[in-house]
């Protein structure tokens, strides 16, 4: 873990010096919800019905467009052989990779969320309970994208190949979670919304597990 910890910060401090991966995700996210907004009639769909659709579509790019950079930063000069041959379990660079998205998408959903309350009257204490689903649903996303992000680095139609492997397993996080922001932003009962949390839950639980056993499989390629 302090190994994975000290791989997360170095990523995250080159994307603070840079900048660039996180401006280009944070542009596209603004972009994305006011092209909805200025698209869609309010006469023929309400606005709470049409949020969660938004915000989840929404989301899912942005947060692909994040994953790319992920090993990517790591193939310029080679800078992967190195952390390879380092005195560290494969398992570490992942979860390391893991902690540096999570961190990334995670900012992404910080101005999501409130661009999401301002163009589509979502009230502030639904925009509230929204962020822990989305952070439970950030982590199923993160732990699918980084681990097909590490596969797809090294072909030549990498940013072709990440969407085509990472959307099939990142439809039921999309589905389930835009199931409960569609119950929360309506405040219907908790319980409603539970049987789609408790698949969130056991998606994460699984693909974290499963991604990082898989994850030196695919640095032996």
């Amino acid at each position: 873990m302090s190994a994975a910890l000290t791989i997360a910060r170095k990523d995250i401090a080159i994307e603070l010096r840079t900048r660039s991966a996180l401006l280009s995700v944070v542009v596209f996210t603004l972009l994305a919800l006011a092209t909805f907004y200025f698209a869609w009639d309010p006469t023929a769909v309400a606005p709470l019905d049409l949020a969660p659709g938004v915000l989840w579509v929404t989301f899912t790019f942005a947060g692909l467009l994040g994953l790319q950079r992920s090993f990517g930063v790591e193939m310029q000069d080679r800078a992967i052989d190195p952390l390879l041959t380092a005195p560290l379990e494969r398992e570490s660079i992942y979860l390391g990779k893991a902690f540096a998205n999570l961190a990334f998408v995670s900012t992404v959903l910080l101005v999501a969320l409130p661009m999401l309350a301002l163009f589509y009257n979502l009230p502030a204490s639904a925009a509230v309970k929204l962020a822990p689903v989305a952070l439970v649903a950030a982590i199923g996303l993160v732990s699918v994208g980084t681990l097909f992000s590490s596969m797809a680095v090294n072909t030549r139609l990498a940013e072709l190949l990440l969407p085509m492997l990472s959307l099939p397993f990142f439809v039921p996080v999309v589905m389930a979670s835009a199931q409960v922001s569609t119950r929360l932003m309506h405040d219907r009962p908790m319980s409603e919304a539970m049987p789609w949390l408790k698949l969130l839950i056991a998606f994460d639980l699984v693909f974290v597990v499963a991604c990082a056993v898989a994850f030196p499989f695919t640095l032996e390629e």
